[in-house]
């Protein structure tokens, strides 16, 4: 079974980033100069997915026309001979139908999100990105989840050491200690409290599952904060499969919170040597400052 579609679960509303996302969708916020949801687009097609599935909800709009042609803008930037502008934005046009929208017309959480791209995804296995989790590494960490897969041919989710005061925020896993990181499920619990918490080993943003998830999701069952919610159905889905958990290489940012969003941008620009160059006596000078 090889991994080929990736849905990315954008219908959420942003409310943490008002009034910024008022009028905007919330992936389209930017890190430097690229949308959110840009990144992890790139990371999908870097891993080897061909065929990327959103699902939407209202008010964005803005998603679909930025992986679409903008013939006005294209041919402003020809005409002013702004060939490397234009090479930019015609390298986010993939080709026709490996972008599939679909709507999700009830924010009834992750796990019916996910459920929402059941005919598109079809059977067989597939990756789940959030977008809110921007992972800077040198292999794409789907990719490195991938080839995880290939070996083990079964559900698989990154994970990452948290604090104990918040795994409360997180799906936390109750499984057997990290090997050559890789780790055994033995359960999962959405979001619990740290004295209820079986560790702290927590899922991020990036899974690859297989199909007999569907079925699972089809049940609707509400969970933690009136929503359906993934971790418990992957929890169901231990019944009858083995999943796994990965320690990614890399470094996680949490753009979903404004802290986390604001390192995400300051840690790209220091990637960039021009900006750098500007960055560090501003960054300096602001730290003596305080």
């Amino acid at each position: 079974m090889k991994v080929r579609k990736a849905v990315f679960p954008v219908a959420g509303l942003g409310t943490r980033f008002l009034p910024a996302t008022k009028a905007m969708a919330k992936e389209m916020l930017p890190i430097v100069d690229k949308p959110l949801i840009q990144y992890a687009v790139e990371e999908a097609y870097a891993s080897g997915i061909t065929q990327i599935i959103f699902v939407t909800g209202a008010g964005k709009q803005a998603i679909e026309n930025h992986f679409d042609h903008s013939c006005e803008l294209e041919h402003m930037l020809m005409a002013r001979g702004k060939d490397s502008e234009l090479k930019a934005i015609h390298s986010l046009i993939p080709d026709s139908g490996s972008i599939i929208y679909t709507r999700q017309n009830q924010p009834l959480g992750l796990g019916h999100a996910i459920w929402c791209a059941r005919n598109i995804v079809g059977n067989e296995p597939f990756a789940v990105l959030l977008a809110d989790d921007l992972i800077k590494a040198e292999k794409p960490v789907l990719k490195q989840m991938i080839e995880k897969f290939d070996e083990l041919q079964s559900s698989i989710v990154s994970v990452v050491e948290v604090a104990e005061k918040d795994t409360s925020k997180y799906g936390i896993l109750d499984a057997d200690p990290l090997v050559d990181s890789v780790t055994k499920i033995r359960g999962l619990v959405e979001k619990p409290q740290p004295t209820e918490a079986p560790s702290n080993l927590a899922i991020i943003g990036r899974y690859i599952l297989t199909p007999e998830i569907f079925d699972i999701l089809e049940g609707k069952e509400v969970g933690a904060g009136g929503e359906i919610q993934i971790t418990d159905a992957m929890a169901r889905l231990l019944k009858t499969q083995s999943i796994y958990g990965y320690r990614y290489q890399g470094t996680r940012f949490d753009c979903g919170n404004k802290a986390g969003f604001q390192m995400a941008n300051l840690s790209f620009s220091m990637d960039r040597p021009d900006m750098r160059e500007q960055l560090m006596p501003f960054i300096h000078d602001l730290i003596q400052m305080k």
